[in-house]
């Protein structure tokens, strides 16, 4: 039997099918431009991999697409269309309706509708593939998977902001967090690598690609993380600015002429990387320039990695004890000089890093001494992973 997972985004589906049993992905692939006239479908299954350039108006013909291809002849995954027993949907923002994965039906889709405002960009789209896969599979469950929903753990003094109570009672203004399949899965492959139980550890969590966060997690359970009620919070990304002095915001506006939409575009998508260095979003250009001799690139990469540090010093004081700090996703994963960086001088922590062990690529690997109180790892996420797992844990 096999997983379809779908991560649906405005104009785009990501795609992939996993074998329920070896946990395996069998096929892959991704949907571009959907209502756009130069569409494009990318399709690998084992070593064959096919593009199709042509118009994809709205998601249900890209779903259509998708499942043509994978029971094709030639290039399809699967014999039949009744291999697929379920599928599983990333959605970004489940607020706090929803605090753990959910079989979903009719009154689901209603709940997911109703907090569809707190991720305008990201939930209606999550909520287009469902109800286009509820339509070209009827009768095989589909299962929400929020990003949301490992956070639900955070204890409200530190979910809450000190701003008015009333806030959080009336408007549900607080800490969301995201990334949350992400950091969840890391979290459960790092207890299995050091063969230590989940429960039994403290762990803080690196996702660093182009969005970044970090989550303190005790006992596999969320209790504090970095992004919050938006996504462009926490630390410097690619091209969002991390935590900013509101002030700064304010006078820009109120005394430079900025219009609020000019705000919103500078801190979600000409800051961070971009913003500081001028050269790019891209964390391998700013190294290529930096290796280079530019100065701007080396102050770009010195801050990533200093403000990174700054919530692991944070969250080991959060946690107490430390166990474990993983860097995942793709600055994480493949980023060794940025990780040698941050954890360069932490023995204040126990933080002792194995140099040449941590000169890897997106590979998983303890990089951490044999000395070192705090173990160190490089655990490459796989967020369709944990999404198939908890398809297969609700429906089937």
């Amino acid at each position: 039997m096999k997983i379809l997972v779908i991560n649906s985004g405005s104009s785009s589906i990501k795609f992939q099918i996993i074998d329920r049993d070896s946990e395996e992905m069998v096929a892959s692939g991704l949907l571009e431009r959907i209502g756009i006239s130069d569409g494009r479908m990318k399709y690998k299954c084992g070593e064959k991999k096919i593009v199709v350039d042509k118009p994809i108006p709205d998601h249900e013909t890209g779903l259509d697409m998708v499942l043509t291809t994978i029971v094709d002849p030639e290039i399809g995954a699967v014999k039949s269309l009744d291999e697929i027993g379920a599928c599983g949907h990333r959605v970004v923002h489940g607020g706090e309706k929803f605090t753990s994965s959910v079989l979903i039906d009719d009154e689901v889709l209603r709940g997911l509708e109703e907090v569809s405002d707190m991720a305008p960009l990201h939930n209606p789209a999550n909520i287009m593939g469902i109800k286009a896969a509820m339509k070209k599979l009827p009768g095989i469950p589909n299962v929400a998977v929020f990003d949301t929903a490992f956070h639900q753990t955070m204890p409200k003094v530190n979910y809450l902001y000190g701003l008015p109570y009333k806030l959080y009672e009336e408007y549900g203004m607080r800490r969301y967090g995201f990334h949350g399949t992400s950091h969840q899965f890391v979290a459960q492959r790092t207890a299995e690598i050091l063969e230590k139980p989940l429960e039994d550890l403290n762990i803080i969590t690196c996702h660093l690609g182009n969005g970044c966060s970090l989550t303190a997690i005790r006992g596999g359970k969320s209790i504090d993380t970095s992004l919050g009620y938006g996504t462009f919070c926490g630390v410097v990304m690619g091209t969002r600015s991390g935590d900013v002095d509101p002030a700064i915001l304010f006078d820009l506006m109120e005394n430079k002429g900025w219009t609020l939409e000019q705000i919103k575009t500078m801190v979600y998508k000409e800051s961070g990387l971009l913003g500081i260095s001028e050269i790019s979003m891209d964390m391998r250009d700013i190294e290529e320039k930096m290796f280079a001799g530019d100065e701007r690139a080396k102050l770009t990469f010195e801050i990533f990695a200093d403000r990174i540090r700054k919530y692991i010093g944070s969250y080991a004081a959060t946690l107490g004890t430390l166990d474990a700090i993983v860097f995942t996703a793709g600055i994480g994963e493949n980023g060794w000089e940025l990780r040698e960086l941050i954890c360069d001088n932490m023995d204040v922590f126990g933080i002792k890093l194995d140099k040449e062990a941590n000169q890897v690529k997106g590979v998983e690997q303890v990089i951490s001494r044999p000395d070192s109180r705090v173990s160190i790892l490089v655990v490459p996420t796989n967020e369709e992973l944990m999404i198939a797992r908890e398809t297969v844990r609700l429906a089937l």
